[in-house]
């Protein structure tokens, strides 16, 4: 690689950190709420300044790199070549308004599709989980442990409750018997925080099924330097520039639910 990924390194998380300021301080303003698709996925008018906030800042110091970005500030990204950054400016906009807490800014550097830098930041926590390939991942400034195999019924499961009735996407009756199984199910709202909290193995599995690239490509990289496993519901590769299902976790649980529980 012909880049200085250090120098990168220290201005993504310096960026972070003052949109992280730029958050916080909003929390005195109205929030102007709109809603996207559905009432169900709300944006902010946050979302759009901290989107356009990095995307200014990468244009000004990298303009070489792409930006893909939730609220499509950045450019129309199609394929992975060149040096790509990924970004969620606000991942969990739903707790970010009703709670003003378990949100997070996601970000993931892929340099001709291989990701090379990971961040997630729990703003109100200020815990900033932080990797760069083959030099391991952490917390603020500590190193996290690679992920040690669990059992699957000493296994922490994250699972949002509504697979586990009648849907459109899945048959739930899939689920319910991995749920007995498990010592617990949490569901977040947010996907990368319930990614980050796999890196730190506060989590062993999360299961989920429709993100988009920018709800994954920071935890994917934290993740996969400490040796867990991110693939879709098939156990194959995630596509960068498209929605797919998710499941992350620890190798061991990944193995173990993916063989007896999810593949066909």
């Amino acid at each position: 690689m012909d880049k200085n990924w250090n120098d990168i390194d220290v201005f993504a998380k310096e960026a972070i950190k003052e949109a992280g300021r730029k958050i916080i301080d909003s929390f005195d303003e109205v929030l102007k709420i709109q809603t996207k698709t559905n009432v169900n996925d709300l944006v902010t008018n946050m979302d759009k300044q901290i989107e356009k906030f990095f995307v200014e800042m990468i244009d000004k110091q990298y303009p070489e790199h792409r930006v893909m970005g939730e609220e499509g500030f950045g450019d129309q990204v199609e394929d992975m070549k060149g040096t790509v950054w990924i970004i969620d400016p606000i991942d969990g906009t739903m707790n970010f308004v009703h709670q003003q807490r378990n949100f997070a800014i996601s970000i993931g550097v892929f340099h001709e599709g291989e990701g090379v830098l990971g961040y997630i930041y729990d703003v109100v926590s200020d815990e900033l989980y932080h990797a760069r390939k083959g030099h391991g991942a952490f917390l603020n400034d500590e190193k996290l442990s690679p992920l040690k195999d669990v059992p699957i019924e000493e296994a922490i499961l994250s699972l949002n409750a509504t697979w586990l009735v009648p849907n459109r996407k899945v048959d739930h009756e899939t689920f319910i018997p991995l749920v007995h199984r498990v010592r617990g199910t949490r569901s977040y709202g947010s996907a990368a925080i319930e990614l980050a909290y796999i890196a730190a193995g506060r989590l062993d599995g999360y299961i989920t099924l429709r993100l988009s690239p920018w709800d994954f490509a920071g935890g994917k990289v934290l993740i996969e330097e400490v040796g867990g496993v991110v693939t879709d519901l098939n156990g194959e590769e995630l596509s960068m520039v498209d929605h797919s299902p998710v499941f992350a976790g620890n190798p061991a649980v990944h193995q173990e639910v993916l063989n007896q529980y999810l593949k066909k």
